[in-house]
């Protein structure tokens, strides 16, 4: 099962964040935003299919978190867990920890937003269009 998310990335993207990565639906985002990697997206959690959601909410599930921009593509694969909400209507948050609120679409990731391949943060910093994909194995 899987959802595609559009949007593009921002001047201020630095991907330094060491504990989460980021997507959003707004349209901006000031420097202090080190885990966004992409901004303006056209869809949030609370637009998944439910079935999805229940699929994300399969204790052991396996959630992959695709990025493509400019050429460029990375992946991370964290775990799904009874507790997620998957219900923002604003952001998807990916974690390394065990921490869940509205936003959190992952546990357990090996890396958070300073992971991720400096080339794609490059062009997202450059304001290239994006494709994200969530991929849930349950």
């Amino acid at each position: 099962m899987k959802e595609v998310i559009h949007a593009r990335g921002h001047e201020n993207v630095s991907a330094e964040h060491t504990s989460t990565f980021e997507v959003t639906t707004d349209d901006y985002l000031t420097p202090a935003g080190d885990c966004i990697l992409a901004v303006d997206a056209d869809r949030s959690p609370a637009d998944f299919d439910p079935a999805f959601v229940e699929a994300c909410q399969t204790q052991g599930a396996r959630i992959t978190f695709t990025i493509e921009a400019g050429g460029y593509s990375d992946s991370v694969t964290g775990l799904g867990h009874p507790s997620l909400e998957v219900t923002s209507d604003r952001s998807m948050v990916g974690r390394t920890s065990d921490y869940v609120d509205d936003r959190t679409i992952m546990l357990a990731a090996p890396h958070a937003a300073e992971g991720f391949d400096r080339d794609l943060v490059a062009a997202l910093a450059e304001g290239a269009e994006a494709t994200v994909t969530l991929e849930v194995d349950a």
